[in-house]
């Protein structure tokens, strides 16, 4: 069938964005009306931040700034554990025309080094247990000119100033810096899954649109949910799961600054009663892993989501078997700031990445540039109103990743007659076997189906004579194993016979992003080493 996969576009409605906008001013002021409902809650205390406080805290940092000196389309780093401060912070400095640029907070010195000169910040605002990672070299960045600690254990010195001191010092009057839609309003930095860290800008008009096309669009997110995200704030996920949907509508959130290990999760979701639950397809393999998981009627549940990898469909399936709650699985990106194509509730296909979300047109290209029929894999490329305009001092990167109106995501992906899209791999893991191309990820979705495997990657390796085979490597469920044959048939059985990875690594854990993105490139590197 030769039918252009264009056809499977949405006719995107439009989200009204008025010119002279300011992103934090909108979504805080939606909020007004109930200033006692509790925005945040956070996880290890208990302690609420109402709608009321968050506005008034905000402002108090916006005021803040301007106090400091700090001037507006400065940088501000923000590397904050998920605490109540982390929305005064980033709305905060919105709010004074400043653009905080959120950083991973499980980076090593020498990379939030690299992100603080290469964003230029004039500002750092950083929770106490984070500040010994830059105090080394901080006197050596020459732009920065303020480091505002926060945290409990956050106190004046003769260098820094506690947040708590900042805010008490300013005062709470509104006023939002005179921007507009087309403004820079913040930067993320992409999470090196392929390689350096990009700043990657977007404008004020970009956090509403999320809101609306994915966050009432599919989810239906309301004014009753309480939300948890165990993705952090900081990545691109989790700040839409976490502030931008919950906010434009009045919703809670509750935040976990600690490592979201199963036992922490579990006890979130059954002491607060999370309402949407947003994880990564790691975490869900290991909640469903844990033996001392709680019983269905322990939890609240109505919506899961999972991105930042495919979801494997055994996964999605024991899953909805054991708490009666399906996962949407959807496909995001630091470059186009949240979800852009997902299954839905009551519509969900597990082992497809979904349709396209309402807003949001996809094409599938293939090498010579043009569109792939039906069926046939290609790279997804995406046209939608949340696209970052550009990398940050990398020209040939932005103009390789925003062609016009279309962001490529270097996922390879194949749609069927329905619009349903499947996920081939990403661009670079591609691999030709025997002059046929397999993909990686449907050969990982396969092994993931054994019942003693807990996750797997599977890349190329050349043979003796120079030929790509596929080679796995596996983790293992605790206390679990199999042998490397009984693996290779549990494939065989399963795929077509040149699919089946023709060697199999045991290790004890995968390398991976701090979100929970496995990094193939490096078990490639790995390769190449052992020689």
């Amino acid at each position: 069938m030769n039918v252009s996969n264009a056809d499977h576009s949405v006719s995107p409605p439009r989200v009204e964005v008025p010119r002279d906008y300011n992103a934090a001013h909108d979504l805080l002021s939606r909020n007004a009306g109930h200033p006692l409902k509790a925005a945040y809650i956070d996880a290890a205390s208990s302690e609420v931040l109402t709608y009321g406080q968050l506005a008034e805290r905000s402002h108090r940092f916006a005021n803040g700034l301007r106090r400091l000196g700090i001037a507006p389309e400065s940088r501000l780093l923000l590397c904050m554990h998920d605490t109540l401060d982390w929305p005064v912070v980033f709305l905060g400095s919105i709010l004074a025309g400043v653009v905080p640029v959120a950083v991973n907070t499980l980076l090593t010195p020498r990379d939030l080094e690299f992100l603080l000169r290469d964003s230029r910040a004039q500002t750092l605002v950083v929770s106490d247990a984070l500040l010994a990672a830059f105090e080394g070299w901080l006197g050596q960045v020459d732009t920065l000119r303020q480091v505002v600690v926060t945290g409990d254990r956050a106190a004046p010195t003769d260098r820094h100033l506690s947040l708590a001191d900042l805010l008490n010092g300013a005062d709470g009057a509104p006023h939002a810096h005179p921007t507009c839609a087309d403004d820079t309003c913040f930067w993320l930095y992409s999470s090196g899954s392929t390689g350096t860290p990009k700043g990657t800008v977007h404008l004020h008009s970009h956090l509403i649109q999320t809101a609306e096309l994915y966050g009432r669009g599919v989810l239906g997110i309301q004014a009753s949910d309480v939300v948890f995200s165990a993705a952090k704030l900081f990545f691109a996920y989790g700040l839409g799961n976490a502030l931008t949907f919950p906010v434009s509508v009045g919703a809670t959130t509750v935040l976990m600054a600690a490592r979201p290990t199963p036992a922490d999760v579990f006890r979130v979701l059954t002491t607060h009663k999370p309402t949407i639950f947003y994880g990564v397809p790691t975490l869900y393999a290991a909640l469903l892993a844990d033996l001392a998981r709680p019983a269905r009627d322990q939890l609240t549940l109505r919506v899961c989501a999972s991105a930042g990898e495919a979801l494997p469909a055994e996964i999605g399936r024991k899953w909805r078997d054991l708490f009666g709650c399906d996962i949407l699985d959807g496909i995001g990106s630091t470059e186009m700031l949240h979800i852009f194509l997902s299954n839905r509730p009551g519509h969900v296909r597990y082992g497809t990445t979904g349709l396209a979300v309402p807003g949001y047109r996809l094409r599938i290209v293939g090498d010579d540039g043009q569109e792939c029929p039906v069926g046939e894999i290609g790279e997804l490329q995406i046209s939608g109103p949340s696209a970052a305009i550009q990398y940050w001092n990398h020209r040939e990167k932005t103009k390789a990743t925003f062609a016009g109106e279309w962001t490529r995501s270097g996922d390879k992906y194949t749609v069927d007659a329905d619009g349903y899209y499947t996920y081939g791999g990403r661009s670079d893991d591609m691999l030709k076997v025997s002059g046929i191309y397999v993909s990686p990820f449907e050969v990982e979705a396969t092994l993931m189906q054994h019942p003693s495997v807990l996750e797997c990657a599977v890349i190329g390796t050349p043979d003796a004579d120079g030929l790509v085979k596929t080679k796995a490597f596996v983790v293992f469920k605790p206390g679990q194993s199999a042998g490397e044959d009984e693996l290779k048939l549990f494939v065989k059985d399963r795929l077509a016979p040149y699919k089946y990875p023709r060697a199999i690594e045991v290790l004890a854990e995968l390398p991976k992003t701090a979100t929970g993105k496995i990094q193939r490139f490096r078990l490639r590197e790995r390769e190449r080493a052992a020689g």
